[in-house]
């Protein structure tokens, strides 16, 4: 079987030039994603549709040959699943009921391996229709960050709303993120069985959590994840994307034993370095040196294969492509990469 370079990284070796994928990369910067997302109709649908979602998972892979495709669902399925009302509003973002404390309780999973079987479904068929060299990898949101959708109802600047409820209810906080965690790991696990090779948790708003909360809410929840997968799937293969946590990025990876982390583009590379030197790293190009192209692309790109390329290194952006990167400058990006800078 050809060998898939991103696992061989995860397992601790250095690969150059590094494997590379980027988040978000099925998305509507590719005309042929929003031909198919009109097909599907709603957001969900697209999620919830294999024949759909596959179909959007495998069209960067065929136009850029990517090293990984990443699962084509979202972090609010699980939300959804507990019946949450999850709605996506055109030019909105994503809304749903806000929970209150006294709500939590009453969250039942029962049906929720019913209502996910559809993104099982498509993760088979990925396997299935991917090259045998391209990893493939499934993702859930991390507690926390799901958990702040829940509360608010909607994406807000800092997740306050979510950290005053921790605050003043930290006990029903504990509760639901417990039980987040609980459902989050049975999802990795099923995607797991049905064919991915590794799997990410994106904690897209750890950054937002002071010391304390970040060990609490952050650090326990997705370590709890971490051990109820590999109980199941023990050479299951793990990501941590905690965005922003800056400073608080080696006690994440000590404290989950997740095997690489994801670094947004603010973490410096004299950090990134030393991260390294404990485990495999993942990014971080800004995605605006993306949509700027030129000298500022070239420029980001090999500073990242300079500074971190000797090492366990999967090349990534920062965080999510946006809609407005160029397809030229994708392409530039993947050639000068693969060529070593």
């Amino acid at each position: 079987m050809p060998e898939r370079k991103l696992l061989r990284v995860l397992a601790g070796e250095t690969v150059f030039p590094p494997p590379i994928w980027l988040m978000r990369q099925a998305g509507r910067y590719l005309p042929e994603y929003r031909e198919t997302r009109a097909q599907a109709g709603g957001f969900l649908d697209l999620c919830y549709n294999p024949d759909f979602a596959t179909e959007v998972t495998l069209q960067p892979i065929r136009r850029f040959g990517f090293d990984a495709a990443i699962l084509f669902s979202d972090i609010l399925v699980i939300p959804d699943a507990l019946r949450r009302n999850v709605r996506f509003v055109q030019g909105e973002g994503p809304q749903m009921d806000p929970i209150a404390p006294h709500e939590i309780a009453g969250l039942d999973p029962t049906n929720a391996e019913t209502h996910l079987a559809p993104v099982i479904a498509t993760v088979a068929r990925l396997r299935a229709e991917l090259p045998e060299e391209t990893t493939l990898i499934g993702f859930c949101g991390a507690p926390w960050t799901v958990a702040t959708y829940m509360i608010a109802g909607h994406g807000t600047p800092d997740q306050g709303p979510a950290r005053r409820f921790a605050y003043q209810h930290p006990e029903a906080m504990d509760e639901l993120l417990e039980l987040l965690a609980e459902m989050s790991a049975e999802y990795l696990i099923r995607q797991l069985q049905a064919g991915a090779d590794c799997v990410q948790i994106f904690d897209s708003w750890a950054g937002v959590l002071d010391e304390l909360s970040f060990h609490r809410f952050s650090i326990g929840p997705t370590r709890r994840i971490v051990e109820r997968v590999r109980a199941a799937v023990p050479r299951a293969r793990i990501i941590g994307f905690p965005k922003g946590a800056g400073p608080l990025l080696p006690a994440y990876r000590e404290g989950t034993g997740v095997d690489a982390i994801g670094l947004d583009w603010s973490v410096p590379f004299s950090f990134a370095a030393d991260l390294q030197r404990q485990g495999p790293v993942q990014g971080n190009l800004d995605p605006l040196r993306l949509i700027a192209g030129g000298r500022a692309l070239d420029e980001g790109i090999d500073a990242i294969l300079q500074s971190l390329g000797h090492g366990p290194l999967i090349f990534n952006l920062g965080h999510g492509i946006t809609p407005d990167a160029p397809i030229a400058h994708v392409e530039h990006l993947v050639e000068r990469v693969r060529r070593g800078g």
